[in-house]
């Protein structure tokens, strides 16, 4: 997919991923050991970020901190990787959480499936576009129905499944494009890492792949830590692992990764209403909805969420806040607004847990690539986790007036049960307490009638999945209880971020090149999150300059502003060439005047546009900008343009 640089040009992946490895944003983790004859491992998925990757990394979550956990006074937890089977055993991932693998059998390759699909049938498209372009390309020409055909499967590739892809690959005769070999049947593939703990290694345990369990099984706590007032909202910011099939594209598909998860506890008898909805209701998203993409098309249709929680196209005001919330944020860190997307879960897709999802799409160089799941998991997790534990994970809050309740109440007559279903015995009264209100009626009158009922079980000690209960064993009766206190399961909204694939998107979205030289390429990151803020350059290696670039270092760094030193005896141009592609957004160059005067110019990355003045009044003009107080047009306006020679030139 063709995406340009920040200024409209052209975007070369291969040069700006070569300048992130060469500028040290990240590296492959074990490197080295590639080229090594005894290392057989696979280090793919896995990366280490050098000082300016996590510098930015740093920024990133301390605003995501501002802009969520301090903005809207949720209470942040750390909660442990390490994960035992039971807790993942009883919210589905054990059983639910893959993703569909296929094999070439002659390569002996593993291959997403979702992926191989989308990778085939986007090849053919290009060729077949390329094909329209030029009339002598005649081979790679689909006919129209054909490229109709591979489009809508690409806007609703999300909702296959493992057998409706293996029909895809088999109808289209899909192959692995590393040396064209047919592939086997799409099986499952669970995506977590199991190990175990303890020197007997009886205790299986597997490293989470989200942080949200750990903030589900602490709720309790956390809600007497807010003195029961509801709702709230947890927060945890963690490394999680997903043991991804083929992982490729960089940044982008990892297995281990950075999390920062929101836990919003809302009860659901409020309409999930937020009371912070009016202060975003008027700011307009991008859409895709699911009924656009079963439809074949991938059309955004832009809309404020307000009115796309008036029309149910959101499903509540605190998922359509959070909506809002997170495209400020991803804004605010230097997302482009015209390469974001909120993309809606189709069926297949939608999470065991979910009721309703929407996720925040970057468009990057490899297509649209998901940086923000926003889900609604209704009362799903604590339900299964205080089912699973017998702990009560609910809230409960006295009634402003006692409530009047009639109600169908079984009671089994446990002197009689014990004695004669013996093992049996706890299943029954597990089975007679699950009936609702709807089953207990029809019983009641059946038990009137015919006194005896069969009640649905597990399976018993004699294969039976059903018992029959005698009135003497067995009674139900309406019953009126007065409540004074509510009792209820929250449900919860979750925002979830994967910050390592926002850091990439993020870059590519503020990368660019100097009009003049393709080869001057600049990262415009914003001040907030730039790894280092200020440049501080001598304009030569000599010896009197140094006492003032270090007296200008020092001011910075009491500041607390993040600032380089290049006292290298390279050109300022080429000290500047190189922190615009780390995306330093101010320089400082100390030259001879400022021996002679004190003054010192500070130049804006972007623009190469400088000021000159006194030391004091350009590091207070720093400490505005940083701070986000004023901008470097209000600085310009203010203090003396520096009409000098160009040091970009130099």
């Amino acid at each position: 997919m063709a995406t340009t640089t920040l200024t409209g040009g052209p975007f070369s992946r291969s040069q700006f991923e070569s300048l992130l490895k060469r500028r040290l944003f990240y590296t492959e983790a074990f490197e080295i050991y590639r080229t090594s004859p005894n290392f057989k491992g696979d280090n793919r998925g896995l990366f280490d970020y050098g000082p300016p990757g996590c510098a930015l990394l740093a920024n990133i979550v301390n605003e995501w901190r501002k802009h969520f956990v301090i903005e809207e006074n949720m209470l942040e937890i750390d909660t442990t990787a390490i994960t035992p089977e039971a807790v993942l055993k009883t919210s589905g991932h054990v059983d639910k959480f893959a993703d569909w693998m296929c094999k070439d059998p002659i390569k002996g390759e593993y291959l997403r499936a979702d992926h191989l699909v989308e990778s085939v049938l986007e090849t053919r498209l290009a060729h077949h576009r390329s094909a329209v372009a030029d009339s002598k390309q005649k081979n790679d020409k689909l006919d129209d129905a054909t490229a109709k055909e591979y489009e809508e499967i690409l806007a609703k590739i999300d909702n296959y499944d493992g057998p409706e892809l293996g029909q895809l690959i088999k109808g289209f005769d899909i192959r692995n494009p590393n040396g064209n070999g047919e592939v086997q049947d799409p099986i499952a593939f669970n995506l977590m890492f199991k190990s175990t703990i303890g020197p007997s290694a009886a205790s299986p345990i597997y490293l989470r792949p989200e942080t949200a369990q750990g903030q589900f099984l602490n709720f309790r706590k956390l809600l007497d830590f807010c003195q029961g007032a509801m709702p709230f909202a947890s927060a945890c910011i963690g490394k999680s692992y997903r043991n991804e099939i083929s992982p490729r594209s960089g940044l982008l598909r990892v297995r281990e990764f950075l999390m920062a998860e929101i836990e919003h506890f809302v009860d659901p008898e409020g309409n999930k209403n937020h009371e912070r909805f009016h202060e975003v209701a008027a700011i307009e998203l991008p859409f895709l909805d699911k009924d656009t993409q079963l439809s074949g098309k991938t059309t955004v249709d832009t809309m404020s969420i307000g009115k796309a929680v008036e029309t149910k196209l959101v499903d509540n005001e605190t998922l359509g806040y959070f909506l809002a919330r997170v495209y400020l944020f991803l804004l605010k860190i230097g997302a482009d607004w015209s390469k974001i997307r909120f993309r809606q879960h189709l069926a297949n897709e939608m999470a065991h847990y979910a009721c309703d999802c929407w996720d925040a799409e970057l468009l990057t160089s490899y297509g649209w690539i998901e940086c923000v799941g926003c889900a609604d998991r209704s009362a799903y997790d604590l339900s299964v986790h205080s089912k699973a534990t017998g702990t009560p994970l609910v809230v409960k809050e006295a009634r402003s007036e006692p409530l009047e309740i009639t109600e169908w109440q079984a009671t089994l007559e446990k002197k009689l049960v014990g004695p004669r279903f013996k093992k049996d015995a706890k299943k029954i009264e597990a089975a007679v307490a699950s009936l609702g209100q709807d089953a207990l009626g029809s019983l009641a009158a059946e038990l009137a009638d015919k006194a005896v009922i069969t009640v649905p079980t597990e399976e018993l000690a004699n294969g039976n999945t059903s018992v029959d209960l005698s009135l003497e064993i067995c009674s139900i009766k309406r019953v009126t209880r007065v409540e004074n206190t509510r009792e209820y399961t929250p449900n919860v909204i979750e925002p979830s971020f994967g910050i390592g694939r926002i850091l990439y998107s993020v870059l590519e979205h503020v990368h660019w090149h100097r009009e003049k030289d393709a080869a001057r390429q600049v990262l415009s990151l914003p001040v907030l999150v730039a790894p280092t803020k200020v440049l501080v350059a001598p304009l030569s290696s000599n010896a009197n300059f140094k006492p003032v670039v270090k007296t200008l270092a020092g001011r910075l760094r009491a500041l607390g502003i993040a600032n380089n030193v290049d006292s290298s005896g390279v050109t300022i141009g080429k000290k500047y060439a190189r922190n615009d592609e780390l995306g330093t957004p101010l320089g400082i160059t100390v030259d001879f005047d400022t021996l002679n005067d004190g003054s010192i110019t500070l130049r804006e990355r972007d623009s190469t546009t400088q000021v000159r003045a006194s030391q004091d009044d350009i590091l207070e003009a720093i400490k505005s900008i940083v701070a986000g107080t004023e901008t470097w047009d209000q600085i310009s306006s203010r203090l003396p343009i520096f009409a000098g020679q160009s040091q970009d030139e130099e």
